[in-house]
C-alpha cells in the first residue's frame, strides 16, 4: 500500500489522533496545561502553539499517510517554544539543536518503518534548512505514562546517542549528517556494486563502439523496518 509524509499545518491538524489533536503536553507549561484541560480549551491552544510556531519559524510538524488515512505524526520545534523542556531534568537542550518533542505511529500500522520514515523526514527538512542537530527526550520506561515522550529505544534505533543520561527522561541527540548516512550508504553501496559488476556482452552483437559507462542509478530510499 502507498504512503507518503506531508507537512503539518492548520488545514490537516485534524488528521492527528484525537487525544493527540487535543494534547498540550510540550506546549505549554505544567500549570497553564492543567488550566486549559480544565476549561477544555486544549484544542484551541493546540492550534495556537501550531500558527505561533509556523508564523516564527516555520515547517514544525510531520504526517504520513497510508493510503490517503494518516497513519502517524511527529513534531519538533525550537527549545524555546517548547516551554516543558525547561521542567525536564535533563535539560537544557543544547543551543544549536532543535527539539523532536513527540513522534507517534498508530498500532493499526505498527511495523511498517513508518516510524523511521518520520524521522528521515525530520533530518531531511532540517538539514535543508541548515540546523546542526536535533534532540529529544527520551522516556526510558514507554508505556507507563501517556505516550507524549518518545522511547528512548527507538530514538537510539535511529540515530540519536545519549548526550545526558537519566534513569527515566535522557537526552538524546543526532548530528543531521550522520542522519544523512541513512541515505548515503545505500547510494554508496549501489554505486559501488555498478562499478565493480561487469555484464558480458552478447556474442552476436557487433562492436562498433566502446560501450557507454552506466550512468548513476536513480534510486528511492526506503528506510529499514522500524
Amino acid at each position: 500500500m502507498s504512503w507518503h509524509v506531508a507537512a503539518l499545518n492548520l488545514d490537516n491538524l485534524g488528521d492527528l489522533p484525537k487525544r493527540c489533536r487535543n494534547c498540550v503536553y510540550w506546549e505549554l507549561s505544567p500549570k497553564p496545561a492543567e488550566q486549559a484541560e480544565s476549561y477544555g480549551t486544549t484544542d484551541l491552544e493546540k492550534e495556537a502553539w501550531l500558527s505561533e510556531v509556523l508564523l516564527e519559524w516555520g515547517s514544525c510538524g510531520r504526517i504520513v499517510y497510508v493510503g490517503g488515512a494518516p497513519a502517524g505524526y511527529v513534531l519538533f520545534a525550537p527549545p524555546a517554544s517548547v516551554p516543558r523542556a525547561t521542567e525536564m531534568p535533563t535539560g537544557p537542550v543544547s543551543a544549536d539543536a532543535v527539539l523532536l518533542t513527540t513522534m507517534q505511529v498508530l498500532p493499526e500500522f505498527a511495523g511498517e518503518g513508518l516510524g523511521r520514515a518520520l524521522a528521515q523526514a525530520v533530518v531531511k527538512e532540517l538539514t535543508r534548512r541548515g540546523v546542526r542537530a536535533v534532540e529529544a527526550f527520551g522516556d526510558a520506561r514507554p508505556g507507563t505514562e501517556a505516550d507524549c515522550v518518545v522511547p528512548a529505544d527507538f530514538l537510539r534505533s535511529v540515530g540519536f546517542k545519549t548526550v545526558r543520561p537519566h534513569h527515566r527522561w535522557p537526552r538524546l541527540r543526532m548530528e543531521l549528517r550522520s542522519g544523512l548516512e541513512w541515505k548515503s550508504d545505500v547510494e554508496a553501496a549501489l554505486e559501488q556494486l555498478f562499478n565493480t559488476v561487469t555484464i558480458p556482452l552478447q556474442a552476436a552483437a557487433p562492436v562498433t563502439a566502446a560501450p557507454a559507462r552506466a550512468g548513476r542509478c536513480a534510486v528511492s530510499f526506503v528506510p529499514p523496518e522500524g
